[in-house]
């Protein structure tokens, strides 16, 4: 999925050091390649005060998610023709081609790919103490089977870290003059947004608001037999001043737009900065995405990376990560006093949206492709 592309350079709390122990031929050796911005650099560090001092910790950022994801093929296949047309990255590549990672960060989206594709393999969670402890609905998002399914039997690929969802953002000077505030997704078709909206580029995410606005699932198979589906995308389309996946905050900031549909951590850094934007999560509840660690395939899985994710789900540990990078935690729940206001309405868990929210989850083929030719057939429809 091609999100967190845009605003990386104000995310804030990112680190780009990379952490060294001394030298020494005994030396525990964790090796990190993560997604920029999603683990501050504070907390790598308290993790090195828990270990030896003879422990050789080495965390890269990476810009995004789907260079992680071409890491891991190039790791499993060092000369596939993937490299091409992505030269700025390659001289990254080449630097870490022998040496791959010990965990790698990739988003729940891209799970199966990963499995399908055999670049990853299940983790030994009996190294992990706090496994059993995670809620099940974070168990069952990565127990998968051999093709990246979900599984209830299938074997455990990945450990979340934190996870964020997409959401309504709005500029709420343009809404002083009516006598109400978008909070759910029925809003987005009210007439006073004609060509006033921007919606994500994205299949799944748009047919799925408009499935939830109907009182069915992100994840329908058979949409075809939906009725209204169609004509409600159709009424949508109307409200839509242009679909985009990584700038869509830009014409919100300039008035050019009033409403944005968009992923929370897209949203969140700039809240503070900008007061007359305001963001929710739809109360009929809405799509989630999370970031996970993986191993990659055939590397083996050393105790400094399970004491890793163990330390990312102590409470205390998990909330610095939920707080400083304004994402949620799998594993921590955040109090008012602990935000500024304008993230508490995204950050503050709230059982009952959690429980009508729903994770993009896999879908085969031949949905996925119907999902493809309807969005389109919407998207080329005169407005």
């Amino acid at each position: 999925m091609d999100r967190r592309y845009f605003l990386l350079g104000i995310s804030g709390l990112v680190f780009s050091q990379i952490l060294m122990g001394c030298g020494g031929k005994n030396q525990t050796h964790l090796n990190v390649q993560l997604l920029k911005g999603s683990i501050p650099g504070q907390v790598v560090n308290q993790f090195r005060k828990t270990l030896e001092s003879d422990a050789n910790l080495k965390f890269v950022p990476i810009n995004q998610i789907l260079d992680l994801f071409k890491q891991l093929q190039i790791w499993q296949k060092p000369e596939t023709k993937d490299q091409q047309g992505w030269k700025n990255y390659i001289r990254l590549i080449q630097s870490q081609k022998q040496s791959k990672a010990d965990l790698v960060t990739l988003g729940d989206f891209w799970l199966k790919a990963a499995i399908e594709q055999k670049l990853i393999q299940p983790l030994e969670t009996e190294k992990i103490k706090q496994w059993s402890s995670l809620n099940p609905r974070w168990q069952q998002l990565v127990r998968r089977d051999d093709q990246g399914n979900i599984d209830p039997q299938g074997n455990i690929w990945a450990a979340p870290y934190h996870w964020g969802n997409t959401v309504i953002i709005y500029n709420g000077e343009k809404f002083q003059k009516f006598d109400w505030q978008p909070k759910d997704w029925s809003d987005l078709w009210r007439s006073e947004l004609r060509s006033r909206i921007s919606l994500l580029n994205h299949p799944r995410e748009v047919i799925g608001l408009v499935l939830k606005k109907l009182g069915e699932s992100y994840n329908t198979e058979n949409i075809t037999q939906i009725p209204d589906l169609k004509a409600e995308l159709l009424a949508l389309h109307q409200q839509v001043k242009f679909y985009d996946s990584t700038t869509y905050l830009e014409p919100l900031l300039t008035g050019d737009t009033w409403l944005a549909v968009g992923w929370s951590n897209d949203v969140m850094p700039i809240l503070s900065r900008y007061p007359k934007l305001t963001a929710v999560i739809p109360e009929s509840g809405t799509a989630m995405w999370a970031d996970l660690w993986v191993s990659p395939a055939e590397v083996e899985q050393n105790t400094l990376a399970s004491d890793w994710i163990n330390f990312c789900w102590q409470p205390n540990i998990a909330k610095q990560i939920a707080i400083l990078t304004k994402n949620n935690s799998p594993v921590t729940n955040i109090v008012a006093s602990d935000l500024q206001k304008p993230l508490q309405n995204l950050l503050l868990n709230n059982q009952e949206f959690f429980d009508k929210s729903e994770f993009l989850l896999p879908l085969p083929a031949s949905v996925n492709k119907g999902y493809k030719y309807l969005f389109n057939k919407i998207k080329n429809s005169e407005q």
